[in-house]
């Protein structure tokens, strides 16, 4: 096995910008909030730097991944019922039997992601996207908090 470093870039902060952006979901499943980011980027003038998304929901979820085939959406949130299936006797249950296993997927995948900033875009990888996952039942009003730290343009 072998590994390279690149060559290191240096810059010095120069902006943090902020905003919120709603999104509306239909149910469980993937949101590809990809474009708005890129949008969200392309307006605050970002150059280089970090991009931070963070979810202010505790039964959905934030993630990083592949673009190209819906099969693999489906897949995971198969996974992810498998992982926490709604019948699993959870002892909380006063907003649902959909809500605590919305719980436990939203912990097991996160509500955030960093992701570097280049020539003002994210660096994501050719298969990769940007998804709010909802987790429970019915369609929710969720508020992904994004904040870009770096240079500007």
């Amino acid at each position: 096995m072998t590994s390279r470093l690149s060559p290191i870039s240096r810059s010095v902060p120069q902006v943090m910008v902020s905003a919120a952006l709603t999104v509306e979901t239909g149910g469980p499943g993937f949101t590809d909030i990809t474009r708005d980011v890129r949008a969200f980027l392309r307006d605050a003038g970002a150059a280089a730097g970090m991009l931070l998304a963070y979810l202010r929901h505790t039964s959905a979820s934030l993630v990083i991944q592949e673009n190209a085939d819906p099969d693999v959406q489906t897949d995971l949130m198969t996974a992810l019922e498998r992982l926490a299936p709604r019948n699993a006797g959870w002892i909380h249950g006063s907003e649902g039997p959909d809500d605590m296993p919305a719980h436990v997927k939203s912990m097991l995948n996160g509500v955030s992601v960093a992701i570097p900033v280049e020539d003002g875009a994210p660096v994501l990888g050719t298969w990769q996207g940007i998804y709010l996952v909802e987790h429970r039942t019915a369609p929710h009003r969720r508020e992904v908090a994004l904040q870009f730290i770096g240079t500007a343009k």
